[in-house]
């Protein structure tokens, strides 16, 4: 009798355990579904076609997470500053959503190794007299609030001691204060700038430089505790590159050059 009292806790406890070790990656799998935060106003990793379905480079990507997981995507259109708060209140268990990988960011949220590295273009309107970064002293510049490039290009207006600085909720606002003459200068992705001056969406605009930035590292993020899903977001990533994928989608996306390589020389593998 006493054997079977044990058995019988010892049965409850291991059940109460794998209750307990139980994580999102987990959850996941047996809900069906993975919802991904992703940008759709930021082509070409996401924006939405003819007929106001998502489409870009994190679309795919997101599908392509899913489909190793066997569940089916949702894509939740989520704007920059609202990625970490979708994520915080429970709307979204992973973010697609071309962010960086920030040491703060890293407080609140738990981040990949990259997935993609950007570089950055200066983009001005045409009737301004820019025509290399430096050119954007004094000027009123302007990018997504929270973003990389918004926190570079904050940074330096405070170097120089002259110039404004404006933050917008969103990409599409940024070229359109830029189209219309309400900013001088912004610095963007490349691969976004290049797409939106080929829309013809935001008449004179033109891109004049490079920006002297670091790559913009991007990597996919969830709640900082699941190590489960982390990891296994990690080795997707990684799977991505070897089977060539990554340079497939990059092809299918941005269609000029190269991928960048995500490796830095002494720290990744």
């Amino acid at each position: 009798m006493k054997l079977s009292h044990f058995a019988a806790g010892l049965l409850t406890a291991t059940i109460a355990s794998s209750a307990a070790y139980a994580d999102k990656l987990d959850d996941i799998i047996a809900s069906g579904t993975l919802r991904c935060a992703v940008v759709l106003d930021f082509p070409p990793m996401g924006s939405r076609d003819e007929n106001n379905n998502p489409i870009g480079f994190d679309v795919d990507y997101c599908n392509d997470l899913a489909a190793s997981l066997g569940v089916t995507a949702e894509i939740v259109e989520t704007p920059f500053p609202e990625r970490i708060p979708a994520l915080m209140s429970g709307r979204v268990d992973v973010g697609v959503a071309s962010t960086s990988d920030t040491l703060e960011r890293a407080k609140t949220i738990g981040v990949t190794i990259p997935y993609y590295a950007f570089e950055n273009s200066v983009v001005v309107n045409d009737k301004t007299d820019i025509t290399s970064w430096e050119g954007m002293k004094g000027k009123t510049v302007g990018a997504t609030a929270g973003t990389y490039e918004a926190i570079w290009l904050e940074g330096q207006i405070k170097e120089w001691g002259e110039g404004t600085f404006r933050p917008y909720q969103t990409q599409a606002d940024v070229f359109l204060a830029l189209s219309q003459g309400q900013l001088d200068a912004t610095v963007g992705t490349t691969e976004v700038a290049n797409a939106n001056v080929k829309s013809g969406k935001f008449a004179g605009i033109k891109i004049v430089d490079k920006a002297p930035m670091v790559p913009d590292y991007v990597s996919l993020f969830t709640m900082r505790q699941e190590y489960g899903l982390i990891n296994y977001m990690n080795l997707f990533i990684n799977q991505q590159v070897r089977t060539g994928r990554y340079a497939e989608l990059y092809a299918k996306w941005v269609g000029e050059g190269e991928p960048a390589n995500l490796t830095v020389q002494g720290v990744y593998r």
